[in-house]
């Protein structure tokens, strides 16, 4: 099935040959098995035993999706109603305060962020303000810009017990009402995603207010649902649906695509190639479009969360894992570290997106536009290609460094959907390669247990510090030496 985009792998370094045998590889895995599984609900987060369904978020044609015998799909429809009726009930409101972190913020940050240019000019008056870090100056740059009067306030947590996300919101609350705000109109304000309704109840949002997600949906794919409300209420319920189409149109293009053709599984199969045989520990992400400044961002959580493990599936150490995922824009990139991607000793695959209608309005945006393409199209030769001879180094391009052209026709909802679930796609089938879980993120969990009794140290100047790691307790001596 046709993919919305263009991936163009002829500049990967891999001939006929190895790529036949990538396929084979493909196959000795299973994959077409592991797919079905994840499309039709089954257990593929396997420490977790539970399903993966973000897919199931952007099914339009409502074709049933069961877990456990019951179809998820007419909840998933309630939470589109919801979405929609809000989006429409903005009577009043200029600001909004989205408070997440992780996989509830990365996403629609970006989508938000990206699609800026798409305001109507019927919500052109309205701005979204995404509060994630638990450091009081992002917050404090937040409040300067919003009328507590006519801001809305949305927290998106999972769990409705994530550490920073709670404390901002709290924060948020609390100077809603130093500015006068009654507790009856702060309700009215506050807004909940959550696969949590009940603490989200405690905490004292309405019930009408809160918006449900499910625990089959990972964090990290997360923006298909309730999370990607303020995409709905920024651009309206209509761009969220193309959103979602596009995605859903990447999702038909990976079930239906024979191997040979299948996006994803390319790119997962080349960068898994240069992993095993090249040693590649890392791989640059550069979008040439500036609106996608923030997508290496969050491929980076969505790769390296799901995929940067040591244990395998079946409890033993995998020889690697995820590469590490870094980059900013071209051409900006090009003044940055591409010296090192050209030049440097690692081998570092990149891949390059580019978008093939301008974005601008401006006068001479053409050529501007054509400026953009023509760096992005040299750049990929010049990894390929290389130039020079050995017997100079510093003037020598060695060539042969991987790199793939991924093409949007136009940077709108659609193809930013289709992007965005290529690579969620490529993150599953190199967990497959890998022999790993990709859905489950265990090494997060302990920093947040070592931080509790450490706020509390922090907190109390009388707290015995001898149960803490001593260098830790010697830090934290130093730190309070300041406030004696």
């Amino acid at each position: 099935m046709a993919s919305p985009l263009q991936v163009d792998t002829q500049f990967q370094q891999i001939n006929p040959a190895q790529w036949q045998e990538l396929f084979e590889l493909a196959q000795q895995l299973n994959f077409a098995q592991h797919r079905a599984d994840l499309f039709a609900g089954q257990a593929v987060n396997l420490s977790e035993k539970r399903p993966a369904l973000h897919t199931a978020l952007r099914n339009l044609q409502k074709t049933p999706v069961f877990v456990n015998d019951v179809d998820v799909m007419p909840a998933i429809e309630g939470v589109w109603r919801q979405i929609n009726t809000c989006a429409n009930q903005l009577n009043g409101i200029t600001d909004i305060i989205y408070i997440g972190i992780g996989g509830s913020d990365f996403g629609p940050r970006l989508v938000c962020d990206a699609l800026r240019h798409q305001v109507s000019s019927e919500k052109s008056h309205l701005r979204v303000h995404f509060l994630s870090n638990v450091d009081s100056a992002d917050l404090a740059s937040i409040l300067e810009l919003v009328n507590a009067q006519s801001t809305l306030v949305i927290i998106a947590s999972k769990a409705f017990t994530t550490l920073e996300t709670m404390q901002n919101a709290k924060a948020v609350i609390a100077w809603l009402k130093n500015h006068g705000l009654s507790q009856d109109h702060i309700s009215k304000k506050i807004f909940a995603i959550t696969a949590n309704p009940s603490l989200a109840k405690e905490f004292g949002v309405l019930s009408e207010n809160i918006f449900p997600f499910w625990d089959w949906v990972g964090g990290r794919f997360s923006v298909w649902s309730a999370v990607g409300l303020p995409i709905a209420l920024q651009f309206g319920f209509d761009v969220f649906q193309e959103f979602l189409s596009g995605a859903q149109a990447m999702d038909q293009h990976f079930i239906h695509a024979p191997d040979s053709e299948n996006q994803p599984l390319q790119l997962a199969l080349a960068l898994y190639f240069h992993q095993k045989y090249h040693g590649v520990r890392a791989q640059a992400i550069i979008p040439y479009a500036q609106s996608l400044h923030l997508f290496p961002n969050w491929l980076q959580q969505l790769e390296m969360e799901s995929n940067g493990k040591t244990a395998g599936s079946d409890g033993q150490i995998v020889p690697f894992s995820s590469a590490v995922v870094f980059g900013i824009p071209g051409t900006n990139a090009q003044h940055s570290f591409f010296q090192m991607l050209h030049q440097g000793p690692e081998l570092i695959p990149v891949d390059l997106i580019a978008v093939q209608e301008s974005m601008s309005k401006l006068a001479n945006h053409q050529h501007h536009h054509e400026l953009l393409l023509a760096n992005c199209l040299a750049q990929s030769e010049a990894f390929a290609i290389g130039q020079g001879s050995s017997s100079d180094l510093n003037q020598y391009y060695c060539g042969k460094r991987p790199n793939n052209l991924i093409w949007l026709p136009r940077l709108d909802a659609y193809h930013l959907g289709a992007l965005m679930a290529l690579y969620e796609h490529r993150t599953f089938c190199l967990g497959l390669l890998y022999g790993i879980n990709s859905f489950d993120q265990p090494g997060v969990e302990l920093g947040k247990k070592l931080a509790a009794p450490i706020v509390s140290a922090l907190q109390d100047t009388k707290n015995d510090l001898s149960t803490l790691h001593p260098i830790t307790a010697e830090r934290i001596r130093w730190l309070k030496s300041f406030h004696s």
